[in-house]
């Protein structure tokens, strides 16, 4: 059985839900009225002052904690390693609060080196001298705890504003506290550049690097940014809005004048893609580019490398609290 060590655990349950769902499940969160919110899951769901209620099953509590084992499940231990496994613990804060407090990122500590996180990136068919550029640049580390795979987004200072989180060996992914989506995870041209290519995830824009490489490309002669996530349309088309990362981008680098797209093979994907180039000013050029075979772009790396994709345990973060 997992040992989960006590001093975590009163740190896990000081988390209330809206904290965890803001930080770590945003896309789970809706916005109902006053300082009441509701889920995207459960609408009969309210939390508001720091306590939630299910209210069509008779269910409540005040913790994130108990939200993860009453509403969806999970054993004790497991509720834990999740929560923890986020990489660090915010304090509880309520909605004004965190409108007026300006968010600080806090990233996991590192270990001491990348060997699990290259080599999980190694098998996921990234090419070495593309990780070993990430890694020298800050982009890519390897956390001390679980031995996540931490992707970093920064500001054009080089400053860390954003961080995606990849388990090496079960399928958690999740984000560190205080991310701020404006600066997902990103490789700039080497040079300067009128072309940007957009990505759902970390990931597929390391695979499609790689397949530049493999192209006998320059594959930082045009800038690559992912978008930290599946975007999430409005239920309007007209009312949707560009992505945050990519809208930063944009007014950063004035140069541009392309964007591609490569989301994933699928209807999310395909949607995602239609609606982006909807609201994008009609000064841009765009072009779509999904993955040729499989769902994403990585899934076509690896077809294309004949690399076996096992399926990956799930995300319990079993080896334990990161020390």
């Amino acid at each position: 059985m997992s040992y989960v060590a006590p001093e975590i655990v009163q740190k896990v349950k000081q988390m209330d839900l809206l904290t965890y769902l803001k930080n770590y499940e945003p896309y789970e969160l809706v916005h109902f009225s006053g300082n009441t919110y509701t889920t995207r899951t459960h609408d009969s769901l309210k939390i508001s002052n720091g306590k939630w209620m299910w209210w069509s099953r008779g269910i409540g509590g005040r913790s994130a904690l108990d939200y993860l084992i009453k509403v969806k499940g999970y054993d004790f231990v497991e509720a834990v390693q999740t929560i923890a496994g986020q990489a660090a613990i915010q304090p509880p804060f309520s909605v004004d609060t965190e409108k007026k407090t300006e968010r600080k990122l806090i990233l996991p500590k590192p270990y001491l080196n990348e060997r699990y996180a290259v080599s999980y990136l190694e098998r996921r068919g990234i090419d070495r001298e593309i990780i070993q550029f990430c890694v020298e640049t800050g982009r890519i580390y390897e956390s001390e705890r679980y031995h996540n795979v931490v992707f970093v987004g920064m500001d054009t200072e080089g400053k860390p504003r954003y961080a995606a989180l990849r388990g090496v060996e079960t399928d958690f992914i999740g984000e560190a506290a205080g991310s701020d989506k404006n600066y997902s995870f990103c490789i700039p041209a080497e040079e300067t550049s009128s072309v940007v290519h957009l990505y759902e995830s970390a990931i597929d824009l390391l695979s499609y690097a790689t397949e530049r490489k493999l192209d006998g490309k320059n594959w930082r002669e045009e800038h690559l940014l992912s978008l930290a996530g599946v975007y999430q349309p409005a239920k309007r088309i007209e009312e949707s809005k560009i992505p945050a990362a990519l809208s930063k981008f944009l007014k950063e680098h004035h140069e541009v004048q392309e964007i591609v797209f490569h989301f994933d093979n699928d209807r999310t994907g395909r949607l995602a893609t239609q609606v982006i180039q909807t609201v994008l000013p009609q000064t841009y050029c765009t072009q779509n580019e999904p993955p040729r075979q499989g769902k994403d772009c990585n899934d076509n790396l690896c077809i294309r490398l004949g690399i076996q994709q096992t399926r990956r345990k799930k995300s319990t973060q079993e080896k334990g609290i990161e020390r």
